[in-house]
């Protein structure tokens, strides 16, 4: 391919297709769920709404801690907050872990691919198993004392 001005474009042009700021922001959620208390934070509100008492006391961190991960997941869109009497509680938001999703898409059909030919291996193995089995069966009978040697 060729620029406007008739010189050759760069191979690595291709690798530009996504905008940069989608870049960018996908970046920004992978260095996000790459802290690990913050996965498990969000582990935790996979199931339900957590206050930051709750989180600290299941996870075993400082409230410290756990209020600067949640503000940090609040601030990056993966969790909101409401206040119920009391005590704020959190909840999370799927949207940023769709974009997530969708960029492992690809990947997941690859393993995917692989898994099912483990399987298909695996009930392979397991039909030569119980034939196996069967065939010193009828080669022992039940009347029969079988070799020590098995």
């Amino acid at each position: 391919m060729l620029t406007a001005s008739g010189c050759p474009l760069p191979v690595y042009t291709l690798t530009r297709i996504c905008s940069v700021e989608y870049t960018k922001s996908m970046e920004s959620v992978f260095e996000i769920i790459a802290e690990p208390h913050r996965r498990a934070i969000l582990s935790l509100l996979v199931s339900s709404q957590q206050s930051v008492g709750e989180i600290e006391r299941q996870l075993g961190m400082p409230q410290p801690t756990v209020s600067k991960h949640l503000r940090v997941l609040r601030e990056a869109g993966f969790v909101e907050s409401m206040v119920d009497a009391q005590r704020r509680l959190y909840r999370l938001k799927p949207e940023p872990l769709e974009e997530v999703d969708a960029w492992l898409a690809p990947f997941r059909r690859l393993w995917s691919a692989h898994l099912d030919a483990l399987e298909r291996h695996l009930a392979r193995m397991e039909q030569v198993t119980q034939t196996k089995k069967k065939a010193r069966r009828r080669r022992c009978g039940p009347n029969r004392e079988r070799d020590k040697s098995e």
